[in-house]
């Protein structure tokens, strides 16, 4: 697993190699982990999996903008050889993932947005705990609370406070800074690309009127709602969020 432009990745492709291209972003805090084995293993397409700068092990450090992250995306894209792919990205990733289709939708194939909104705004309590090394474990608490459904399994989630926990301080708060200022409410519209929204329908992160939303602006974007799972969907409901991508990504290939 290499890295290119200062950004480690981890990289599968099937023997036949004749999908597609996908680049799945995680969200605030995360790791190229955040994506389990079902999604960084789908099908016969070439999966690139990033760890966004000062995340994981990664160089750098992390930004404070939704746009600089972008950049940092395209960059690597350019480094490495990619022209266009499919962006599947998580909550602060899905952010990135739409920057980057308003702002060079040559790039893109398609679209996955996973936990997703227009406008992300963050609660003032959790900003304040993550702001302070005395306190970040209280923001960590909150995270995992927040973001997963009440049947998720207590190993999932223990798993997800310490890779969390992993993460500095300073990453953490200042990709809740981006978050908090990111807004393409008035924009999202402009969006053309290819798209399928998929929420968790327990999600209090993100709650459903947030893809729905997305689902009536962006035209022709298709909406997968997935019972008993929260903003981490794709960790608590692997196979399924598999299933809506698989089906998505064969209409994009037809």
């Amino acid at each position: 697993m290499p890295v290119i432009a200062d950004q480690f990745y981890y990289f599968y492709s099937s023997q036949e190699r004749t999908g597609l291209p996908l680049i799945f972003v995680h969200g605030a805090g995360g790791i190229h982990l955040y994506w389990p084995i079902e999604l960084r293993r789908l099908g016969n397409h070439r999966v690139y999996a990033l760890d966004l700068p000062g995340h994981g092990r990664s160089g750098g450090r992390g930004k404070q903008s939704i746009s600089a992250y972008a950049e940092d995306v395209l960059r690597w894209m350019a480094a490495i050889g990619i022209p266009r792919g499919v962006f599947i990205g998580h909550s602060m990733g899905a952010a990135i993932a739409m920057t980057i289709a308003l702002e060079n939708p040559g790039s893109m194939l398609g679209l996955g947005l996973i936990g997703a909104a227009a406008r992300l705004r963050v609660s003032p309590e959790l900003m304040q705990y993550a702001n302070s090394a005395t306190t970040y474990h209280r923001a960590i608490e909150l995270l995992v609370r927040w973001s997963f459904s009440p049947s998720s399994s207590e190993k999932l989630m223990v798993l997800a406070a310490k890779r969390l926990s992993e993460t500095r301080q300073s990453v953490l708060f200042g990709d809740l800074l981006a978050c908090n200022d990111f807004d393409i409410t008035s924009r999202v519209s402009s969006i053309h690309t290819p798209t399928i929204v998929i929420c968790g329908a327990e999600d209090k992160m993100t709650p459903i009127r947030h893809s729905n939303f997305l689902h009536t602006q962006i035209k022709g974007s298709k909406l997968c709602i997935i019972e008993e799972a929260s903003h981490m969907v794709m960790l608590e409901k692997p196979i399924e969020v598999a299933k809506n991508l698989s089906s998505f990504l064969a209409s994009l290939e037809k």
